[in-house]
């Protein structure tokens, strides 16, 4: 996905021709959001660990990586998730050992996307649990990807660039004339 707006999302603008009402691009977004798949997103490859494997070694997964969760299998298919939350709260504030394995403090059947699901099914599946990832099976159950919640943003930005880039760092101040974007 890349960082700068898709020319095609949007009207383009003329000298002749007026900037569209805000309306316009918030009929588009929500059009999109029904139209377009999580694939869309291009959510990232997932960093997997298994469930027998110790705590220590998804720490050091998420360390090296510089990723904030796991998804977990047994034999290949997805069982569940593991964060740095996770990490935080069930292993360390527990006082749990490093050694004790993954299927013990994981969680279990997380909600997940499928790559064609609609980008408006996984946002609302993200608002609703509170997610910042969200996991990407395919069919039979396997990880292919992960979708964050900056990935989200991104996407959105896509939909409002003038607004989104010509936002005051002092928000008491607004610029005379359009900047940036």
């Amino acid at each position: 996905m890349s960082l700068i707006p898709h020319p095609d999302r949007r009207p383009r603008h003329g000298i002749s021709n007026p900037p569209p009402a805000l309306s316009l691009f918030s009929m588009e977004l929500s059009r999109n959001l029904r139209v377009d798949s999580v694939s869309r997103l291009d959510p990232t490859p997932p960093h997997a660990i298994e469930d027998r494997e110790p705590v220590a070694a998804a720490g050091a997964v998420l360390r090296r990586e510089k990723v904030g969760c796991l998804l977990v299998t047994r034999q290949g298919k997805l069982v569940g998730i593991f964060t740095d939350r996770d990490l935080l709260a069930r292993v360390l504030a527990a006082g749990l050992p490093l050694s004790v394995p993954m299927a013990e403090c994981l969680t279990a059947n997380p909600v997940t996307v499928r790559p064609k699901d609609s980008v408006q099914v996984a946002i609302k599946k993200m608002e609703k649990g509170g997610y910042r990832h969200l996991p990407v099976v395919d069919d039979a159950n396997r990880p292919v990807g992960i979708l964050s919640a900056r990935r989200v943003v991104h996407y959105l930005v896509e939909h409002f660039p003038g607004l989104i880039y010509n936002q005051s760092p002092d928000p008491d101040r607004t610029p005379d004339l359009p900047e940036g974007a």
